[in-house]
């Protein structure tokens, strides 16, 4: 049957109908964005001089800059501010909490809270049994036939804090072992005296309580004896009512008396908080509790009494040291099982989630990180990146902490234990005061979501009332991420990025291919100077992490494209094989890897036999050769090697051909230099791609799934789009240009569902734009300079005194003719900024110019004649160098008054001015479309 023009014309008007319809109803690929989203901010109140107009006026500015929620910790305060100190947990500072929750709610905000102030925890009800402990030993020599008649006390020069004599025990040079603590004076009963009942009772000698009298009969004897003492140490940076002890972080006991008053406060506002937070664990010294001796007895086996000169001697030996092994592992217990475990089955019961840093901790990281609901790591200094443009002057970093392995030890906790957000304190010290950009935030925040974290908290934002005058109040160590600095202006701009990265990495699950085993015994069994007290700090990795062939295993399998979490003893014993996946409680892997250890538990090696029965993918890049511990450590050790032996366990010669041989394929796009991370969402990907080299990568990147269409997502502008693939031998090939500081997000389909990704290359040389620039000083201070019209672009510092000592914003505009009336796209590049821009051409707001590089797209540009129009913000560090060469003072805090990011005195007038303003050169790059 022909169809009639007419008929034609309505056919294709209605499918261009239907077409155009189904445009509209595009599902944005998008998740829809909420306050978990967002970045949140530690929030100090300095000496919780808080009030209800200023507390909503700031709430109100954290919601419009895009921060989903604020984290108070109350610290010391501001000189002059004594009359509007609040006390932690008074009614007042209650009233203040309940109002700082009301108005967050009222802006769908959150609030989390430390349980105390300052940090570590503790405070003024720690009484002294509960408050943080050492153990001390003081030793005498009883020679054969003499007595040893004396009370065995302390030198209160050397502890200052009343310690507790719990045992006497002496060791014969015979081998032999006397336990002497019945024979003290307030144990003995007095058998002159009698009770009402006839019966003997004790009658201890007030003046000489710890009195013994004693005879060496058989042998040299050396007496120990053994203190329960106190580190002494004060909750550091503690706020009003908060000053105090620091807990005992090993006590289930200590924890109990700890939570009463917040009992009694927090009661009504179950569910009201979103999370209790514990800081970095910074309890100084603490290598015991009270009953140390019999939980150690419970758990490794053994009277630890009758080993105290081989667990204090300070040799290296293999004795002493699988002693000590075992006294750190203890202490590691105790802190997971008594302390952090307990506080989130606390906060539980008052409907809170916990938000842990473990680092720092004296125990396994991983079963630490993993005991809380979210799991926090730390950024601390700065770190390097290749992106051309990048600055990292030296004179204003420190180097910095955030090795990708170390940032994993937290994520791989949340991602084998089931918790879907990992958080970061992010930007500690980035910079120094008053001299951190933008620009500078995005890549340090971009290695840590690329290592897992998906919860990022900035470090921080000092609250500071109306009438605090210019810098406002300010904490030492932190960005203070608030209106007080130039940078939040544009900081919507960052906050939207973060938000937009993390709406997509908090979709789905990890997807981590290969668990790596950590072989903390290793680290436990070294000497270390006989210390007891070991912890796992960030500050310092040369000591526990890196060197490790843990450490080196873990770099190798990143660089071959292979995605890794991490494994504690306690995991694998929990472990189970599904299909030959291994199975956790967050999630099923391909393989297990076994980087190279000399100490592995029987019990360990037993499960991963198991394990590897079942049908799992289980590598050893070396042989374990003993045990950890000392209890029949040589029975023990048999056991291990003939596990080994039965079961014909043996090094595999490459880890990378095994994974292949198993099918197991690691991610090579990491070979054009891109990192990564990737998530699963029922089946389909999520990658995050970001490039920190030096190269502009264009080209069709590999991806290990088959036959999909991929998604690019920009979290920078928010834009989408189908992108161009090849589908070849089960690999997904995709289009992708990424120049040096971008990143893109690649979403997996079966189906095309967008529109097409727009491909622009250039299509001629940068234009310079040319001319009188117009200046106008708009916002900031001590006062605004002068207007000024430039016709080559530098630094406004150079412009007058004035201009010298302002930080603000000032707008530069720029009146220019069309170079071509027939291109569609234009790319626009600000070159040097100084330090973000918001831009608009002909009057119509194009967007903001924040990070490397410093381009934004625009479309057509009118015939003839264009109006830029430019305002860039520069850092508060320039006018803080002309307070302080004025001798106006503004560190004017009770404690740490002020430092610099070396911890020496804050002196600004040792500065050089900073770069400010618009320096160029400002292009125009005409762009043709690809595809």
């Amino acid at each position: 049957m022909k169809l009639s023009l007419k008929t034609c014309f309505y056919t294709m008007l209605l499918f261009s109908f239907f077409h155009a319809f189904s445009q509209e109803k595009l599902v944005s690929p998008w998740p829809e964005s909420s306050n978990i989203n967002q970045p949140w901010a530690r929030w100090w109140w300095m000496g919780s001089a808080v009030d209800k107009p200023n507390l909503k006026r700031s709430l109100i500015d954290f919601h419009k800059a895009g921060i989903g929620g604020v984290e108070i910790t109350p610290i010391y305060g501001v000189k002059g501010e004594e009359n509007n100190f609040i006390d932690y947990l008074s009614p007042k500072w209650m009233e203040m909490l309940d109002y700082t929750i009301h108005v967050s709610d009222s802006l769908k905000m959150q609030v989390d809270m430390v349980l105390g102030t300052g940090w570590p925890y503790g405070g003024s009800h720690v009484t002294l049994p509960h408050a943080a402990t050492k153990l001390i030993v003081e030793k005498y020599t009883v020679k054969k036939n003499e007595t040893f008649d004396r009370n065995i006390t302390l030198d209160s020069s050397k502890e200052k804090t009343p310690a507790s004599l719990l045992y006497v025990v002496a060791y014969g040079n015979d081998g032999s072992f006397v336990n002497l603590t019945n024979e003290l004076q307030n144990k003995k009963v007095n058998v002159k005296d009698k009770g009402l009942e006839g019966s003997n009772i004790k009658l201890p000698n007030k003046l000489e309580p710890n009195k013994l009298n004693w005879k060496a009969k058989k042998a040299d004897y050396t007496i120990y004896a053994v203190f329960s003492g106190k580190t002494g140490q004060q909750v550091k940076r503690a706020a009003p009512g908060g000053k105090g002890y620091t807990l005992d972080h090993y006590s289930e006991e200590a924890l109990k008396a700890y939570v009463v008053p917040f009992n009694e406060a927090l009661k009504g506002r179950e569910g009201k908080i979103r999370a209790v937070f514990n800081d970095s664990f910074e309890v100084y010294g603490t290598d015991f509790t009270p009953n140390f001796f019999e939980e150690f007895q419970k758990l490794r086996g053994y009277d630890l009494k009758k080993q105290l000169p081989v667990l204090l001697n300070e040799t290296d030996n293999e004795i002493g040291n699988r002693i000590r092994s075992d006294y750190r592992q203890t202490i590691s217990d105790l802190l997971l099982n008594k302390f952090d475990k307990s506080w989130t089955n606390w906060a539980h019961s008052k409907n809170f989630k916990t938000k842990l840093q473990a680092h720092g901790s004296p125990g396994n990281l991983i079963d630490l990180y993993a005991s809380a609901d979210i799991p926090e790591c730390e950024t601390f200094g700065s770190m390097p990146f290749d992106i051309p443009g990048f600055r990292r002057d030296k004179e204003d970093i420190r180097e910095g902490d955030a090795d990708p392995v170390m940032l994993k030890f937290s994520s791989s906790a949340a991602h084998i234990s089931g918790k879907n957000l990992v958080s970061s304190e992010t930007f500690t010290w980035l910079r120094e005061h008053f001299k951190t950009a933008l620009s500078q935030c995005k890549p340090e925040a971009e290695d840590l979501m690329l290592n897992g974290v998906n919860h990022i908290f900035l470090h921080g934002s000092t609250y500071s009332p109306d009438r605090a005058v210019w810098p406002g109040w300010q904490f030492y160590a932190s960005v203070n991420f608030n209106s007080n600095n130039t940078i939040w202006e544009d900081a919507p701009a960052l906050f939207s990025y973060i938000s937009n990265c993390q709406s997509l990495l908090q979709q789905g699950k990890p997807d981590n291919e290969i668990l790596l085993y950590w072989p903390i015994f290793d680290v436990w069994d070294k000497y270390e100077k006989g210390t007891l007290f070991y912890q796992f700090k960030i500050h310092s990795l040369s000591d526990w992490l890196y060197g490790t062939s843990f450490y080196d295993t873990t770099k190798s399998l990143m660089k071959k494209g292979y995605s890794v979490d991490f494994i504690s003893d306690n995991f694998i014993s929990e472990a189970k094989v599904v299909n030959g996946n291994i199975v956790l409680p967050g999630g099923n892997f391909k393989s297990l890897v076994i980087p190279s250890c000399k100490k592995m538990p029987v019990e360990t090696l037993q499960k991963l036999i198991e394990l590897k029965k079942a049908g799992a993918s289980i590598l050893f890049e070396g042989i374990p050769e003993s045990v950890p511990g000392f209890k029949d450590y040589k029975k023990q050790e048999q056991n291990l090697k003939n596990l080994l032996a039965e079961n014909k366990i043996q090094a595999v010669s490459n880890v990378f051909t095994s994974l292949e041989d198993a099918k197991i394929l690691p991610e090579s796009l990491v070979n054009t230099g891109l990192k990564f991370i990737r998530r699963d969402i029922n089946g389909d990907k999520i990658y995050y791609l970001v490039n920190h080299t030096a190269k502009t990568i264009n080209d069709f990147i590999p991806l290990q799934v088959e036959n999909k269409e991929v998604i690019i997502l920009d979290p920078l502008t928010h834009e989408s789009g189908n992108a161009i693939v090849n589908k070849k031998d089960k690999i997904t090939y995709v289009k992708i240009k990424i120049e040096p500081g971008q990143s893109y997000f690649l979403k997996t389909e079966n189906t095309a569902s967008q529109k097409k990704w727009n491909y622009f290359e250039s299509a001629s040389e940068p234009i310079a734009l040319k001319g009188n620039w117009k200046l106008s000083f708009d916002k900031g201070g001590p006062k605004l300079p002068a207007d000024a019209v430039v016709s080559n672009l530098e630094s406004w510092t150079k412009l007058s005194p004035d201009a010298e000592a302002f930080s603000g914003s000032t707008a530069y505009t720029l009146q220019f003719e069309n170079p071509n009336p027939k291109i569609e796209n234009w790319s626009l590049n600000l070159g040097d900024v100084r330090e973000s821009a918001k831009v608009w051409l002909n009057d119509e707001f194009i967007g903001t110019a924040w990070s490397v590089p410093y381009k934004l797209n625009i479309q057509k540009l009118k015939p003839g004649k264009n109006v830029l129009k430019i305002q860039v913000t520069n850092l508060p560090a320039n006018r803080i160098h002309d307070m302080e060469l004025k001798g106006q003072e503004w560190k004017i805090f009770h404690e740490i008054n002020m430092v610099d990011k070396d911890y020496k005195k804050f002196d600004a007038t040792k500065w050089n001015p900073m770069p400010s303003g618009l320096l160029g050169p400002v292009t125009l790059t005409a762009l043709k479309q690809e595809n």
